[in-house]
């Protein structure tokens, strides 16, 4: 009887680590579902300042044009471990430089490596997941023209259970809900451009809304301020709610995302510093949008 029970539960554990395999697998794009585009090097670095590249995968404390050397190293401390920014300049080793277009869309918005390995959710992937591929193609072909660095960043200091990156498959089946962006019919041209660059590009919900304990997002809170993702401090509700930016105007909004000043005079610090300074290379057009979708 003991046996029969032994052998019961081994074949189920198998039945149990084969339905763990299957429904974790990376699901990713294919060469099929790349649109026809002749990838651009100038629009592609406007893409890189509106999704804020840099401010990530620079290396830390680089200044002016160092921070086009996508050298990696900034270190993001959490609860579930330290997750450090890598190398993706185009060197061919220590970089993305040998990826192919659908490997760069595979890791930008399925959030899969080009050896089939899921990515870690600290890299935004959640929110990339909405942009445009030919946005994505774009960026791919203007960062070929970056400076190459040939020295990796270390590796990411995660334990067990969640250095386990096939597991990812099941954070992906419960938190990522959103596909390619699409506009909405009841709103103007213009929220429809701002709600692309907040939620897509500028992946903006990522720091301003709160997590579940699994570090899923809280969309019933979108953007109502949470604590810093990093442990430092807290980003604040940039909702137009009494308790966030109500009172601003979407003057003063698109102001705030060009100069880094705020309507009472002071000025954006912390990681907002380095997304004014993403920001403030966008067209008046583009930071009054993300200001009139904010306003909604």
């Amino acid at each position: 009887m003991l046996r029969r029970l032994i052998n019961i539960g081994l074949v189920l554990g198998f039945i149990g680590l084969g339905v763990f395999w299957f429904i974790t697998a990376p699901q990713q794009l294919t060469a099929d579902e790349l649109p026809s585009h002749t990838a651009s090097a100038e629009a592609g670095a406007y893409v890189f300042s509106a999704a804020g590249c840099a401010s990530c995968h620079a290396a830390p404390g680089a200044k002016g044009d160092d921070k086009l050397a996508l050298a990696g190293g900034q270190r993001f401390e959490t609860e579930f471990g330290t997750f450090i920014a890598p190398n993706i300049s185009p060197d061919k080793s220590a970089g993305i430089g040998s990826w192919t277009p659908l490997e760069f869309a595979n890791a930008v918005t399925r959030g899969v490596s080009p050896n089939g390995s899921h990515y870690y959710p600290a890299f935004p992937y959640g929110s990339y997941r909405q942009a445009k591929l030919v946005d994505v193609l774009d960026l791919k072909a203007y960062m070929d023209t970056l400076p190459a660095v040939t020295e990796p960043a270390p590796a990411n200091e995660v334990s067990f259970p969640f250095n386990v990156r096939r597991g990812l498959g099941l954070w992906k089946l419960l938190f990522l809900n959103s596909d390619s962006f699409i506009d909405d019919p009841g709103v103007s041209a213009e929220v429809n451009r701002g709600a692309y660059l907040v939620n897509a590009l500028g992946h903006c919900a990522e720091c301003h809304t709160p997590r579940n304990p699994l570090g899923g997002l809280n969309h019933d809170n979108a953007f109502a301020g949470a604590p810093n993702p990093d442990g430092k401090g807290f980003i604040p509700n940039i909702t137009p709610h009494a308790d966030g930016i109500g009172s601003w105007t979407a003057e003063d909004i698109a102001y705030a995302l060009e100069s880094g000043f705020t309507p009472d005079f002071d000025s954006l610090g912390g990681s907002m510093t380095a997304v004014v300074a993403n920001t403030s290379k966008l067209t008046a057009e583009d930071r009054a949008a993300m200001a009139a979708y904010l306003k909604t």
